[in-house]
């Protein structure tokens, strides 16, 4: 399978920035992590690529971003962390919930719920930025189309696309965001938006041509082209720095009746385990 990617240019006319996304191995490795539902799957699936975007705008690679999107929904908190590299990784409060689809995919707003909020904390230079909205839908789309509006400040048209297999993998998942730059004229954003609108349908193949496809329908004379990863900030090393803020007395206490620490991360759904011979380790 093909790794995701992001496709990424301006316009010839230097109005509009375009950003085409292929998810789908990004997608896959979060329900492999996770055995996510169907549902599941693709809720967390389009906040991890409205995420993979707002990732490509971080100006450093050690930069970090961090979304959460939380309704009164059954399907609980979905969470996505990433960085400049676009490394990302994220989890669902409900992995497993099932139910059942709308006749043109999965019920994601059943699942996420419409009463909530979607927050984005970016952190760059050591300085932050915290913005968030509240829920339009649930439906992740319309909650991130409120997000830019509202909370960034930023007109961008975009479309989130995400296709479910019968047998719980993710046939496609990507997204098309048209963004205008300062100075961008009223015929631009209303071609932003037919395009957005006319090519939505073929996403799938847009992802495949890539730099083709963003060249024929964007006049873009330059594409460049980056890798979008599934990759967790956890450690071994991070993992036991936990165990050593929980205190000697805690952590042998668990020893005692556990026979070890586990620490869970949950956004790649690894656990470190500690023994004894770790634990004097980390305590001497």
């Amino acid at each position: 399978m093909m790794g995701s990617k992001i496709f990424q240019c301006v316009t010839r006319d230097g109005e509009l920035s375009v950003a085409l996304l292929d998810t789908t191995a990004l997608v896959n490795e979060a329900i492999a992590r996770h055995r996510l539902s169907s549902v599941a799957a693709a809720a967390l699936g389009k906040t991890m690529t409205a995420a993979a975007y707002l990732c490509s705008w971080l100006k450093e690679e050690s930069s970090v971003l961090h979304v959460q999107l939380f309704g009164n929904g059954p399907g609980g908190k979905i969470s996505v962390s990433g960085s400049g590299a676009l490394g990302l990784s994220g989890h669902v409060g409900r992995p497993d919930l099932v139910l059942p689809p709308l006749q043109d995919g999965e019920n994601i707003p059943a699942f996420v719920g419409q009463d909530g909020f979607l927050r984005v904390v970016r952190m760059e230079n050591g300085l932050p930025f915290d913005g968030s909205c509240a829920l339009v839908k649930g439906d992740v789309s319309s909650d991130f189309a409120a997000y830019f509006k509202e909370s960034e400040q930023r007109t961008v048209s975009f479309a989130l696309v995400l296709r479910m297999g019968q047998t719980g993998t993710c046939l496609f998942s990507g997204g098309l965001f048209v963004q205008a730059l300062p100075f961008a004229g009223e015929n631009a954003l209303s071609f932003a938006e037919e395009k957005v609108t006319s090519l939505s349908s073929r996403l799938f193949e847009l992802a495949q041509e890539g730099e083709t496809a963003l060249k024929a329908h964007f006049g873009a004379e330059r594409v460049f082209s980056r890798e979008i990863c599934f990759s967790c900030r956890c450690s071994r090393e991070k993992a036991a720095n936990a165990v050593l803020a929980m205190g000697r007395k805690e952590a042998f206490a668990l020893l005692k009746e556990q026979g070890g620490v586990c620490v869970h991360c949950p956004d790649c759904n690894t656990d470190y385990f500690f023994e004894e011979q770790d634990l004097v380790k980390i305590f001497e």
